[in-house]
């Protein structure tokens, strides 16, 4: 049986092609109802587990499940029987722990584990640490947050919504980039699930100590609170669970972005530049509605913020497995388009101009989203490509085609078809000569080319 997306040969009894991953029992052509990382959920589907943590999905979902709880649990009980501190600092801590054993169980730092816990994790708690306690001290008095039950009773002003709402999760957000940035762009953890994970785990991180500060009088305040349990149960939910998940996967998606899928690491790109949006934009979404809801009185307020998050969270998950299924597919086709042998592991790939998937060698229409290749750009007149691809310069006197390096098997300088001590070869009679449009589009930039300079005016 032949897949017709990638054009493999799968035996008869396959449910998905081994290549690309087509479903080749239904015609799901995108895989929508059988999600790349775990096939027996959907994509749009709200399952924490193969969502933030991908490697360990299929291997052993419900220990991280039941760790999860067991930590919530714990700081449930002891809100509800007035042990504030333990409580706070068990829902601050519970999803870290459990993160960074999920690191080990994949070795997913590539046997690095001190870089990448400073690099993941203490960096951004650190710097989250200062930050949080710079603008809660220094912050003016009209911009005062509240806390949770109405701690103003003037209401919320500008200021305090600009400060709250607008610049600090801006300002939070570079910070959790830092790290996942730094080890994204190295070679060992430059695939797109690693730069998500990264991006999670120092998400969690600043959310974490952002907590321990914003709950600072209750945390060494000791045993007791005026609050009622049903506030503390709430925000047991809120910050060991919402916050964290949030900020986690808003974190998530731009690292993910900014490793991309392929040798190496896109960077900073436009699709990068979207995922942090996207990021931000959550993060704003979440501190406004928090800022507004905490001048209501009694757990009203921490009830509407708890609510308001889980629907944040929701549209998260949904992006990130979006996000995670889209690239898995892209990477199984441009390990398919790796396979032909002219190609190989280190050439350059064409791209959809529609898509931007990789193109199998010789295609006329992308077999991810069905677009004509033809409709890429032309090429200059001069025969370059209409993209930042330019020819390696080559030694003065070398033949033109060394410039560019000669394919496998071809002498430099030799013109394709011409038999080594010939004249050049001959078309058929009668052969037309192909079109600049018929050529494939152009390699994406950033991905694995090699940028130099035309050689000119040499003498």
């Amino acid at each position: 049986m032949s897949c017709q997306r990638c054009g493999a040969q799968t035996p008869d009894v396959a449910y998905f092609c081994q290549v690309c991953g087509l479903d080749l029992r239904t015609g799901d052509l995108t895989r929508r109802k059988s999600f790349a990382v775990k096939p027996d959920e959907p994509v749009a589907s709200f399952n924490l587990i193969s969502t933030i943590m991908p490697r360990g999905a299929g291997q052993r979902p419900q220990t991280y499940r039941i760790a999860l709880g067991i930590g919530l649990v714990v700081a449930l009980v002891a809100a509800i029987f007035g042990a504030l501190p333990v409580a706070i600092l068990v829902a601050a801590f519970t999803i870290p722990i459990v993160y960074i054993v999920y690191l080990y169980d994949v070795n997913l730092w590539e046997d690095e584990p001190v870089l990448v816990t400073v690099a993941a994790f203490l960096l951004t708690g650190v710097l989250a640490l200062a930050f949080t306690i710079g603008w809660i001290q220094l912050r003016p008095t009209v911009a005062e947050t509240p806390a949770f039950g109405g701690g103003t009773a003037s209401g919320p002003g500008l200021s305090g919504f600009l400060l709250v709402a607008i610049a600090v999760p801006i300002i939070g957000q570079i910070l959790t980039q830092l790290g996942p940035v730094y080890l994204a762009s190295r070679p060992k953890f430059d695939d797109l699930m690693d730069g998500l994970t990264f991006g999670v785990i120092s998400g969690v991180a600043y959310s974490t100590f952002d907590t321990l500060v914003r709950h600072s009088g209750a945390l060494f305040g000791g045993l007791g609170s005026n609050e009622d349990p049903a506030t503390w149960v709430g925000l047991i939910f809120l910050e060991g669970l919402v916050k964290p998940l949030i900020m986690g996967t808003a974190a998530g998606i731009a690292g993910a972005e900014f490793s991309g899928l392929g040798r190496g690491y896109d960077g900073f790109t436009l699709r990068y530049a979207r995922g942090f949006a996207e990021a931000v934009l959550a993060n704003i979404a979440y501190a406004a509605g928090a800022y507004l809801f905490s001048f209501l009185s009694g757990s009203k307020g921490v009830i509407l913020t708890l609510l308001w998050g889980v629907v944040i969270l929701g549209v998260l998950i949904l992006r990130v497995r979006n996000v995670l299924h889209t690239g898995l597919m892209e990477a199984a086709l441009e390990a398919a388009a790796r396979s032909d042998a002219s190609i190989g592991a280190a050439g350059e790939l064409d791209f959809c101009a529609a898509c931007e998937m990789p193109l199998v060698a010789g295609a006329a229409f992308c077999n991810a989203c069905g677009t004509a290749v033809r409709t890429g750009p032309r090429q200059h007149a001069d025969g370059r490509q209409a993209d930042s691809r330019q020819a390696q310069p080559a030694a003065v006197g070398a033949p033109p085609s060394a410039a560019a390096g000669a394919p496998p098997g071809q002498v430099p300088g030799q013109i394709p078809g011409q038999v080594p001590g010939q004249g050049p070869a001959m078309p058929p009679p009668g052969a037309p000569e192909p079109h600049p449009s018929s050529q494939p589009t152009p390699s994406k930039p950033g991905r694995g080319t090699t940028q130099g300079t035309d050689q000119e005016g040499q003498e």
